[in-house]
């Protein structure tokens, strides 16, 4: 009797934390697929996923002013690209595409359908990108990690499967190994932007900090590679670092975060339970991290407000305010907990299976 071969299925995802954390939590659930990844040379996935799975690599940009004649080698790269795209498809015997959106989105969906393999999109924004909003009706299905985002897909075959995250975050042991001198008991504020960083956020908070200090309250801040600043604020109460690992212990064990408003990010807030208040990035595509932070605030799991307004007074006394009210904090973190899908992964698979197989 001959084995079956595997499916084999193509991952399109690429650049940041917020495109690639919910593609491997996907290709982690379909152990059955032979998965093979495409992305972008000198990104992020050059790190995360070539000791799992094998690294295609494409050169496409996006389309940042519109189309011209400045625009002219882009275009020539988007149909080199696809040809590449088409070649890998063929030759690799693939059965289905997936993808998290972004400029790779593009070529992958372009060459697959052209093939005539199923593609399944994932967005995970409240407001969809141009790239999910055109391209999402070429595709067969488009999961979708907020409700909201349905409206904007009208010619799309839209599903609500919520965004998927890194298996530590669905392990409640997790909290056990948190590997940081914090006090049990004291309130702890966690500070992240996200893969990237965030810059203004950091001079934010290291302002209003002292006053927080001053409460018993203890800060973990990672304040991305980017910040020449970094280690400017010293106190024993402030553990600065540009990035941690076990996010799902810090954000389980923190009283309070404050945040960017990327997709990622505040999944992650939502499957920890983790009361937040949140900055959106106020140059994100179409102000799409407002979009997604309004979601959270209409929920009344978290505060949010406009970085051009925000000054460390104000951001000094919100959190003192809710450092105050730990029901109100208490309230916020269920609120959180409600809007999570914390099996959007298994959900997710089951999707591309019903897609890819039928």
């Amino acid at each position: 009797m001959v084995e079956e071969a595997p499916i084999r299925l193509l991952v399109a995802a690429s650049g940041t934390g917020g495109h690639l954390f919910p593609a491997i939590a996907l290709a982690e659930k379909l152990p059955e697929y032979d998965i093979q990844w495409l992305g972008v040379p000198n990104r992020l996935e050059t790190q995360l996923v070539p000791q799992q799975y094998q690294l295609h690599t494409i050169a496409v940009e996006g389309f940042q002013q519109g189309f011209g004649i400045s625009s002219l080698p882009i275009l020539g790269k988007l149909l080199s690209s696809v040809l590449k795209v088409r070649r890998i498809l063929k030759q690799g015997k693939f059965q289905g595409v997936f993808t998290t959106g972004g400029y790779i989105a593009g070529p992958a969906v372009i060459a697959a359908r052209s093939l005539g393999i199923p593609v399944v999109f994932h967005e995970s924004n409240a407001l969809p990108g141009k790239v999910t909003r055109f391209f999402g009706p070429w595709c067969h299905a488009v999961a979708i990690g907020f409700e909201a985002a349905a409206q904007y897909l009208p010619r799309a075959k839209s599903i609500y499967v919520g965004t998927p995250v890194r298996s530590q975050f669905l392990d409640d042991n997790h909290h056990a190994s948190l590997d940081l001198p914090i006090p049990d008991g004291v309130p702890l504020i966690i500070v992240f932007g996200g893969s990237q960083g965030a810059v203004a956020v950091n001079k934010l908070v290291r302002t209003a900090a002292p006053a927080w200090f001053d409460t018993g309250a203890y800060v973990v801040h990672l304040t991305g590679e980017n910040d020449p600043e970094a280690e400017s604020l010293k106190h024993p109460q402030y553990i600065a670092l540009p990035f941690y690992n076990n996010m799902a212990a810090l954000l389980r064990r923190a009283n309070l975060a404050i945040s960017r408003s990327g997709a990622g990010s505040l999944t992650e807030l939502a499957v920890c339970g983790t009361p937040a208040i949140l900055i959106p990035y106020p140059f994100a595509a179409e102000d799409h991290q407002t979009y997604n932070a309004k979601v959270f605030t209409q929920a009344g799991a978290a505060l949010a407000f406009k970085q051009s307004e925000l000054t460390p007074e104000i951001l000094q006394t919100q959190v003192l305010n809710l450092l105050n009210s730990p029901t109100e904090l208490a309230k916020m973190g269920e609120k959180a907990k409600a809007i999570a899908i914390p099996d959007s992964a298994d959900k997710l698979a089951q999707l591309v299976r019903e897609v890819v197989e039928r």
